[in-house]
């Protein structure tokens, strides 16, 4: 464990790309994909952070692709971004874990912003600036338990508090941090990475996702101007994606663990795997109870991937004409694509092993960490209440709640 406390190292504003698209979006997102795979299973059993793969991701114009046209963006759907997200997932989720919550609180300056703070963030995004976050909280009474103090001084605000679990915060030139003020309405401050009083510690010690340093925040008496502070707590008060597009991105990430982990069982019993005695055949490849089971994984990945663009359309219709109906559609479309996805990606992480025998446990091979890794970030929410929320849904038409994690 170490205390970075340094700057991040921030692209030149002219060295970030502007993607015209969204052809332009997943072509980059493919190409990219192919690199980052090719050093995902060394930079996980060293746990190596990613800091120039990310730097490469900034410089690629990906992390800019949901500002809004006038404002200069291409402005794709949540359909696109989506996409992008689980083809960097499948590749090394690490990575594609890290700007989740850039792209939400890109999202949260679209809808609460002032004028200025759209300019000013949207300006920085495009230059290839990276958010963080420090949402989270250890120890509360729930998730929504937030300690963290945003307290009026003067002309500006001051933060205290520590945050835990902070994706992306150690890679990040702004990290927006969730407070609450006196009046206890939740706010989100946009707090420069090495403003006094901030302190990021790489401390991050779960079993996956091991390089995406989602260690803690601490924040004692950080200044923060006011026109820094955006009013999240308007998000809720009517109908808003903000909990849907967060969850897809999230969902996503799992069906690029399932596809990815399938990916690699494939080419390992086709080039390592040994068929069973009692097969009789030459190859693992043909060794019907082995076909059967990668078709079978097949079709669960498959479906996976149908149900996330499926909720990314759902996401895309209520943006265009947004209701509490198209709105809740949308919420069950996405947690019914995440519910179905986390038990895939577990399951896939398994079967890495179940396909390839003895021979694919070999430390070495690090296959373990797509295990690890679906096990892992699944645990950010729980399923069994999306699952909840679809059939009151389904059953009685009840809308579903809107606090931002639905």
């Amino acid at each position: 464990m170490s205390i970075d406390s340094a700057p991040s190292r921030s692209p030149d504003r002219s060295a970030a790309h502007v993607i015209a698209d969204e052809e332009e979006a997943l072509a980059v997102g493919r190409a990219l994909a192919v690199e980052f795979a090719a050093g995902a299973a060394g930079r996980d059993a060293q746990r190596r952070l990613p800091r120039q793969e990310l730097d490469r991701l900034s410089a690629s114009g990906l992390l800019g692709v949901t500002v809004p046209r006038e404002h200069g963006g291409a402005d794709v759907s949540a359909r696109t971004i989506a996409e992008v997200f689980r083809l960097l997932a499948a590749a090394d989720p690490n990575i594609a874990q890290i700007p989740q919550s850039h792209i939400v609180y890109v999202n949260v300056l679209r809808h609460q912003g002032s004028p200025a703070q759209r300019e000013l963030f949207f300006g920085e995004v495009l230059a290839g600036r990276r958010f963080g976050n420090a949402q989270s909280e250890a120890g509360t009474k729930h998730v929504q338990d937030y300690r963290t103090r945003l307290i009026r001084a003067g002309d500006h605000f001051v933060l205290r508090g520590v945050k835990h679990y902070s994706t992306g915060a150690l890679f990040a030139d702004w990290i927006p941090v969730l407070a609450r003020d006196e009046d206890e309405a939740l706010h989100v401050a946009y707090v420069p990475r090495d403003v006094p009083g901030l302190t990021v510690v790489d401390d991050w010690a779960g079993m996956g996702q091991r390089t995406t340093a989602s260690g803690t925040v601490r924040l004692e008496d950080v200044p923060v101007p006011a026109a820094h502070v955006v009013p999240h707590h308007l998000t809720f008060t009517g109908p808003q994606l903000h909990g849907a597009l967060a969850q897809l991105l999230h969902t996503a990430i799992d069906v690029g663990i399932a596809g990815g982990a399938l990916t690699e069982a494939v080419e390992f019993v086709r080039t390592k795997a040994r068929p069973w005695f009692e097969s009789g055949q030459e190859t693992a490849a043909e060794d019907p109870l082995v076909i059967q089971r990668v078709g079978e994984l097949s079709i669960k990945v498959r479906a996976a991937e149908a149900l996330l663009v499926a909720a990314g359309e759902a996401v895309d219709a209520a943006r265009a004409d947004l209701s509490a109906e198209s709105a809740g559609a949308a919420s069950i479309a996405v947690a019914t694509a995440k519910a179905y996805a986390d038990p895939v990606a577990v399951e896939l992480g398994s079967a890495v092993f179940e396909l390839g025998g003895t021979r694919s446990s070999l430390e070495g091979l690090n296959l373990n960490r797509h295990w690890r890794n679906a096990r892992t970030h699944t645990l950010h929410d729980p399923a069994r209440w999306k699952v909840q929320h679809i059939g009151r849904y389904v059953l009685n038409g009840q809308l579903p709640p809107r606090h931002g994690l639905l």
